[in-house]
């Protein structure tokens, strides 16, 4: 299974850049893991959130692809600890899809549509994060999952 993780727009915050590469490079021992930028909607700024929503929503609808499925990172989605978030992507792994995307949303969050499409929602904390630290925070969970599945002793009850 791949994971791809969709995000809307770059980082400008190299501190985050270098921490989710970080992470994405030891990930990469268990699974084909990636961080897809998607373009900012232009001319952002004369859009209303709902209509920058509807366009972003536009962008991550249009980068998915066959036999896989979505979940969002929404303050609105289940928590899960670690070991279960481990257990999920186990899950995924057993189901045979040929990609799991993990969506971070604009500013103000997911069209609709996107919420429509969605197989889940996905809450990392009760907390506000900048989107760019959230790139680093997906990244480090999906090795720390891995990490949890084989054994390794990265992770501590």
């Amino acid at each position: 299974m791949h994971i791809k993780i969709l995000t809307i727009g770059k980082t400008g915050a190299e501190f985050a850049k270098q921490g989710a590469i970080h992470y994405f490079k030891r990930a990469a021992k268990y699974a084909p893991v990636e961080l897809v930028e998607l373009p900012d909607v232009k001319k952002r700024n004369k859009l209303n959130p709902e209509q920058l929503k509807v366009e972003e929503g536009i962008k991550i609808l249009q980068a998915l692809t066959a036999h896989s499925e979505l979940y969002l990172l929404d303050e609105r989605g289940k928590s899960l600890t670690s070991v279960q978030f481990s257990q999920f992507l186990q899950t995924k792994m057993n189901s045979g899809i040929k990609t799991l995307y993990l969506v971070i949303g604009g500013a103000y969050g997911f069209s609709d549509e996107v919420y429509a499409k969605a197989n889940g929602k996905i809450r990392l904390s009760s907390l506000t994060f900048p989107h760019d630290l959230i790139r680093v925070f997906i990244a480090e969970q999906v090795y720390r999952a891995f990490t949890i599945l084989k054994g390794e002793p990265y992770h501590h009850d």
